[in-house]
């Protein structure tokens, strides 16, 4: 996908002149190290609330919190698995909140999961109107997954669900009549390693939320190919560190089989001490100092992705529903397409100057996971369902979850660019 690749750049130029400037905790000291501050998940929370309505979910112990926004989209707002006092896992724009301003182009609030709708560039984009040309000045984030309030639909105490209803119309004039659905669910922790399918381990500290989207079309006609699709694209927002490593699993074989390993192409090539593609498994520095971004094709991408820091000591997953056999994806390539079904379905993006001597957008780092292309019958509606896990603790314990789920050692992802 085109996705942040060229959307970021027009936020260094919209909304992030100020820089990032996020407010730090002074009484509060980053596990495992004396040498950095952090942000609580109080901390943030409290900042929050000063300028939209903040849902908090937890599981039955309390330890893990959950923060949403219905203003934003139900989007997940940040995430502790420590409870109040816990590190924060999300990034948030406090510069943007701050500001009071908001843009045509993107407003770029931040989240560790934010609700979005593909295709971005192409013949049926829904972020350029006809006829215009595929440049920043003409691109636009449509309100409703930039702006507008979701309704809460139903809520408890580790619950939620959002509705909306909308028109929007893409590129090349046809009309989606569609209703949004999206429950957003925190797990318990023996509930998190059973979704994952792996062996409990006690004295981890994890958190973990699940969401399940999804889209229906309650209009008339049909969602066809020929007139344009829409894909649910899921976006989160994470704290970078020069410790920190994102990992991707892929499907092995040939190119000729399956095509490039990955599409690392977005920004012009990622260099090699930035990207280390093995047989089965890539590396992708996640550091915020250097903007490039990677994607994943259907034949090459498996259902999981994720990061680790390894002075935090903080690994994260994502897991997805990723159908099988479904090769369908939309294309949001800014430019009229030949192949408008042939996008990625994971990407990761990591911030850094889009020029020199300009400052980062964040600095944050991205992990995005999108669902096939809707091809949906009047009143037929389709999901994409995703699973967040923060894990925290001992080295050791980390280990177990991540050659289970990853397929690699902490000490591998730790040396990738060492």
């Amino acid at each position: 996908m085109h996705s942040v690749r060229k959307s970021l750049f027009i936020l260094g130029i919209v909304v992030f002149l100020g820089g990032c400037n996020q407010k730090r905790s002074t009484n509060q000291k980053m596990k495992n190290s004396d040498s950095k501050d952090y942000s609580s998940y109080d901390d943030d929370v409290s900042f929050l609330k000063d300028f939209v309505e903040v849902i908090e979910l937890t599981d039955p112990s309390g330890k893990s919190k959950v923060a949403v926004s219905a203003a934003l989209q139900g989007r997940v707002m940040t995430s502790a698995s420590l409870g109040d006092n816990g590190r924060s896992y999300g990034w948030i724009n406090r510069a943007l909140f701050n500001s009071g301003d908001t843009s045509e182009h993107f407003n770029a609030y931040g989240g560790e999961e934010r609700f979005w709708l593909g295709p971005e560039g192409g013949q049926f984009s829904v972020f350029f109107k006809n006829g215009d040309d595929f440049n920043l000045d003409n691109w636009y984030t449509p309100r409703l997954i930039d702006l507008e309030k979701f309704e809460i639909k139903e809520q408890g105490a580790s619950s939620v669900v959002f509705i909306k209803e909308a028109t929007l119309t893409n590129y090349s004039g046809f009309q989606f009549e569609l209703g949004i659905e999206r429950k957003v669910e925190v797990l318990s922790t023996a509930e998190v390693f059973m979704q994952l399918g792996i062996e409990s381990i006690s004295g981890i500290n994890a958190v973990a939320y699940q969401t399940t989207n999804t889209l229906k079309n309650i209009g008339s006609e049909d969602w066809k190919k020929e007139t344009g699709l829409l894909s649910i694209w899921l976006l989160g927002m994470f704290n970078p560190s020069p410790s920190t490593t994102i990992v991707i699993p892929f499907h092995p074989g040939s190119e000729s089989d399956f095509g490039i390993s990955v599409n690392d192409n977005y920004f012009g090539k990622v260099p090699q001490e930035r990207l280390i593609v093995q047989d089965s498994v890539l590396y992708f520095s996640a550091d915020g100092t250097y903007r490039s971004k990677i994607g994943l094709s259907p034949a090459r991408a498996k259902n999981i992705l994720g990061s680790y820091d390894a002075t935090s000591r903080i690994l994260t997953i994502l897991q997805y529903n990723q159908p099988q056999g479904v090769q369908d994806y939309v294309n949001s390539i800014w430019e009229i397409q030949d192949s408008p079904f042939t996008g990625d379905v994971i990407n990761s993006y990591n911030d850094g100057p889009a020029e020199p001597g300009k400052k980062p957008m964040g600095p944050f780092y991205e992990l995005e996971t999108s669902s096939p292309a809707l091809a949906l019958k009047s009143g037929q509606e389709g999901s994409h369902i995703q699973l967040t896990c923060h894990f925290e603790g001992d080295e050791e314990d980390l280990d177990r979850i991540s050659k289970q789920i990853l397929g690699v050692s902490i000490d591998e992802i730790s040396k990738a660019f060492n």
